[in-house]
Formats: structure tokens, C-alpha cells, sequence
């Protein structure tokens, strides 16, 4: 069998991810400037529509450009707005903390800016939510090791476990040492959490992992041409989930759905048995994984009650 099967059904919430662009050379004329991918509602708009929302695209251009740093002209390829005015953007964002200049004509957002996702992320999801999800899991697949994968708050490229749902397992019953951990499941590459975190994050971020070297301690199952991960994240955006047959560790077989907040990949919950007792991930496993990582994106996505407002 291959590293991963399909079946129906995608989450309500998992939309196609925003798709990088590639710099682009500045100097072009105006007719030959778009707005950019996945920013449709900027499409439909004139660039003059309000200072806010132009602020808000030159914010945009900066992560779905990738790369380290970006001059005002292909900012303003990028987002189809005057030179002019992304500079003015720029210098005006030098002085809030927004920005930073690291070069002649050359600027990047400032690590100031982190530290607002951090905040918008402080109400969502305590120990004792995330517990109670894992650990209904683990009952309706039948004891199986259920884990809560985030996208690692300092590299948007990997991935980190922040709970776990495993009765009296641990690590070593899995055959993983402190090192693997480290190494084979932070990769986006490996594993149906893994891959299911990569599908939904920008093309940028994707090229990035696809550079990445294959774990050495991954297991059997592990994907390594690249163009056949590409197409197992296709599988994951259609359906849904996804699943692994012995990507991380030999022996072991995984289910993974994608938790999405506010349109955006936050992570994965994953369902890991072993091989002899799950060869092929059944309808039921499928769909209480589905519906654990549903139950989390539903949390993260609520608002405060009126009273706490």
C-alpha cells in the first residue's frame, strides 16, 4: 500500500491555502502589477480604498513573499499599489515597530510583530480543553495514542507536540528517544500530522521544507521525492486528512486532520497505532480524528462571551 489512502469528507474550515508568489524584479509599469494571491477581496478594490487596508496589504506582501527581505518596489508589484506609497507605509511602520530597515532599500518585519500573533492566540485553547478532546479520542479509536501537533511558535516550517492523550504509554514504548522527537517529528515532512500542517501552509513555507533533508531517523514510509509529497498534500487539501503507514517510526500506523483558526493552519491532531493492530486506518478512526481536530478548530475559533468582552 502507498503512504497514504483517501476517502470523503474535508473539514468545514479547510479551505486551499494562500499560495506564495515569487519576488518579483521592481520596476515594472502599473498595467503589469497584481494584487496578490489569495488576497481576492484586494482584487475587487481599487488600491485607493482606505490608508488601513493598504497598510494591511503591504503587511501581507511580507509573508506571502517569503524570503528575508523586500524593497518597496516589489512590495509594490506585489500588492499593485504606487511606490510611492508603500514607502511612505514603510517608514511610517519603521517608527511603530512594524517594520525595520536591514539594508539600503531593503526591509523586513520586525520580531515586534510576533509578538501580536502570540497575543491574538492567548484566549484560545487552555491544557484541560485539549485534554478532554485527546483523550475522547483515545477512547472512541479504541486506546489509541492520541496527539496535539501546533506549528512551532518560532519557525513557521515545523512543528511541535504541546499534548498528548496516551494512558500509561510513553516514548520509549514507541520505540523514540528525546532525540527523535527533536528531530524526526519536527519535520514537516514526515508523518500524517507533519504533512497535514504543510498542506495548508503557503507555498513559500512549503518550498522551504521541500529543501529540508529527509530525518535519517524517519521510518520506512517516509516520503522522499518530492513530487510525490507534493501530491500526498493535494490528497490532505481534498479530503480533509491524512494518513501515514509508518512515516515517523517502523511499526506504527497515523491519522491526522488539520486544526484551522480563522482560515489558517494551527495544527494537527493525530491518532498513532501500531501496524499489527491498525494495517489500514478504518472509516471510524478517520472520523473521530476528523472530529477531534473539528472540536479544536471550533474552540480556537470562538469569541469571548459578551460579559468578558
Amino acid at each position: 500500500m502507498g503512504h497514504s489512502t483517501t476517502a470523503t469528507g474535508s473539514p468545514a474550515a479547510a479551505a486551499e491555502p494562500a499560495t506564495g508568489v515569487a519576488p518579483r524584479t521592481a520596476g515594472h509599469s502599473k498595467k503589469t502589477r497584481q494584487a496578490p494571491k489569495g488576497a481576492s477581496s484586494a482584487g475587487s478594490r481599487t488600491s485607493g480604498s482606505g490608508h488601513a487596508e493598504r497598510v494591511f496589504l503591504v503587511q501581507t506582501a511580507f509573508a506571502e513573499l517569503g524570503g528575508s527581505a523586500h524593497g518597496p518596489g516589489e512590495i509594490a508589484e506585489f500588492t499593485g499599489l504606487d511606490d510611492s506609497v508603500v514607502y511612505r507605509i514603510l517608514q511610517s511602520g519603521i517608527y511603530q515597530r512594524i517594520f525595520e530597515r536591514v539594508d539600503r532599500g531593503l526591509y523586513r518585519l520586525r520580531t515586534s510583530a510576533a509578538q501580536l500573533a502570540f497575543t491574538a492566540l492567548d484566549h484560545r485553547i487552555d491544557g484541560e480543553i485539549s485534554q478532554t478532546v485527546l483523550r475522547e479520542l483515545r477512547t472512541a479509536t479504541d486506546s489509541g495514542l492520541a496527539f496535539l501537533y501546533m506549528v512551532a511558535p518560532f519557525s513557521g516550517a515545523q512543528r511541535q507536540c504541546v499534548d498528548m492523550a496516551v494512558g500509561d504509554s510513553d516514548l520509549a514504548e514507541l520505540g523514540m528517544t528525546p532525540r527523535d522527537v527533536l528531530s524526526v517529528t519536527r519535520s514537516l515532512r514526515t508523518g500524517a500530522s507533519g504533512r497535514t500542517i504543510l498542506a495548508y501552509l503557503p507555498e513559500v513555507l512549503q518550498q522551504r521544507v521541500l529543501a529540508e533533508p529527509v530525518p535519517d531517523q524517519a521510518g520506512p514510509g517516509v516520503f522522499r521525492d518530492n513530487a510525490a509529497l507534493l501530491d500526498s498534500l493535494a490528497e490532505v487539501r481534498d479530503l480533509g486528512y491524512a494518513l501515514g503507514y509508518e512515516e515517523c517510526m517502523a511499526g506504527w500506523n497515523s491519522c491526522a486532520a488539520p486544526i484551522m483558526w480563522d482560515g489558517s493552519i494551527m495544527g494537527a491532531v493525530l491518532l498513532l497505532k501500531l501496524k499489527s493492530v491498525m494495517p489500514v486506518a478504518p472509516e471510524g478512526v478517520i472520523e473521530a480524528t476528523k472530529e477531534a481536530a473539528a472540536e479544536l478548530s471550533r474552540y480556537g475559533a470562538a469569541r469571548p462571551a459578551a460579559d468578558q468582552a
